[in-house]
């Protein structure tokens, strides 16, 4: 294997000497699970591309059509169609899925509880941005990981919002997914992104919606240990 291929599979990067991905790099973009029984195992996979990867931001690709990883019921039924009641207690595993719709992509910036996420239609007419509120993410060489809060914001291009997602919230604190603590902390969080977009902070005054991806990028593959525990992790 040759020094320039293990670069662009990220496989080589120190990351505790600040090591930063090039852009076109593949990586994986990972939550772990909080279900009782499953707590710290991966349940969510991305494969996506390396956009920008600064001290002040992350930003990645996740192409249309990328096979993922997602949990559903253990009977393959959608968590979503889960009564909300046993959404969260309902034995679950995870399958491999193509990713449907126009790409996403993502903004992180390191420390923030949130990420950024922007959505588009076919034909590239701009939808929204989506404030996902999850753990700062732990770096680690094959890409990112995180633990996903449940309570999310969407921002629409007139600059209006709206709590997504407040139902599954209240939940996750009924099942125990969620001390009380945590949740004040998860809501001092959203109260700070919303801060950023009243005051159309970065990313939101940034342009990103008008960014376009490389032409001569392909959709990343799934690798076969999707699910491997990192050696090293930083934030």
């Amino acid at each position: 294997m040759t020094a320039a291929h293990r670069s662009r599979s990220g496989a080589d990067h120190d990351l505790t000497r600040g090591a930063h991905w090039a852009p076109g790099d593949r990586i994986l973009w990972r939550y772990r699970d909080h279900a009782p029984g499953l707590e710290g195992q991966v349940h969510i996979a991305r494969p996506v591309t390396v956009v920008r990867d600064t001290d002040e931001l992350l930003a990645v690709w996740m192409a249309p059509g990328t096979e993922c990883v997602k949990p559903v019921l253990a009977d393959g039924t959608p968590v979503h169609e889960e009564p909300l009641a046993t959404r969260y207690t309902a034995p679950r595993t995870t399958v491999r899925s193509r990713w449907h719709g126009a790409g996403v992509l993502k903004l992180a910036r390191p420390g923030e509880p949130w990420s950024v996420w922007l959505f588009w239609e076919h034909g590239w007419r701009f939808k929204s941005w989506y404030v996902n509120l999850e753990e700062p993410r732990a770096r680690w060489s094959g890409g990112v990981d995180s633990v996903d809060h449940f309570l999310d914001i969407s921002v629409y291009p007139d600059r209006t919002w709206k709590w997504r997602d407040e139902d599954e919230f209240a939940q996750a604190q009924r099942t125990g997914l969620m001390a009380a603590e945590q949740a004040r902390r998860v809501e001092e969080a959203g109260r700070a992104a919303l801060d950023v977009i009243k005051a159309w902070g970065p990313p939101f005054g940034d342009g990103w919606e008008d960014w376009r991806p490389d032409p001569t990028w392909t959709v990343p593959a799934l690798p076969e240990d999707w699910d491997r525990t990192p050696a090293h992790m930083t934030s």
